[in-house]
């Protein structure tokens, strides 16, 4: 098996053969582990996508075509496209605080209402004021109520960090609501 060409191991291995899907994957696993890994960054995910392209080349070998390219490229091809879809999934998505200052007030009647508008607009600034990794961290754990572990995982970072960008977000948020309700007074 070894020594059957590409494109006939690719075949061998889409009609089932087993013999044929090892010596595949023992040829091409080095190629798609890097490309995972240059993509993602991150090993384990990357040994998640290589199991994920050896199943796709294994389940579309049928639907090859060699005037497109080689069976290295086309599986390296395959390697690229899933980890960037697995990076893109991993990326944070932006939260606008004054969005979720919204969905989060419930009070029904018009001096609740006005109240909130007016401390809402008040913590929009003082949000707007914050580093975006303090503001992000501050909005998904008092807005969307994740925890400090979910914040690492959806930020890619430690989770003592996501607790000091938590903690130094609500004292600086703290001191400015402070500073500016005793200018008021």
């Amino acid at each position: 098996m070894d020594t059957l060409p590409d494109e006939s191991l690719l075949v061998a291995m889409a009609r089932g053969d087993d013999e044929a899907t090892v010596a595949f994957i023992r040829r091409f696993q080095g190629r798609v582990f890097g490309v995972a890994v240059a993509v993602l960054g991150d090993s384990g995910l990357a040994e998640d996508v290589a199991q994920q392209t050896f199943e796709r080349a294994w389940r579309h070998g049928a639907t090859f075509d060699p005037r497109r390219g080689s069976v290295g490229t086309w599986v390296a091809t395959i390697a690229r496209n899933l980890a960037i879809d697995v990076s893109r999934t991993r990326r944070p998505q932006p939260v606008d605080p004054s969005e979720l200052l919204l969905l989060c007030s419930s009070r029904h009647n018009p001096e609740d209402q006005a109240m909130s508008v007016a401390t809402g607009e008040r913590m929009r600034v003082a949000l707007k004021a914050l580093p975006a990794e303090q503001g992000r961290a501050v909005v998904l754990a008092g807005l969307v109520g994740m925890t400090a572990s979910e914040i690492a995982a959806a930020e890619g970072i430690p989770l003592g960090t996501a607790k000091t960008r938590i903690r130094t977000a609500m004292s600086r948020l703290r001191l400015a609501l402070e500073s500016e309700r005793s200018t008021r007074a």
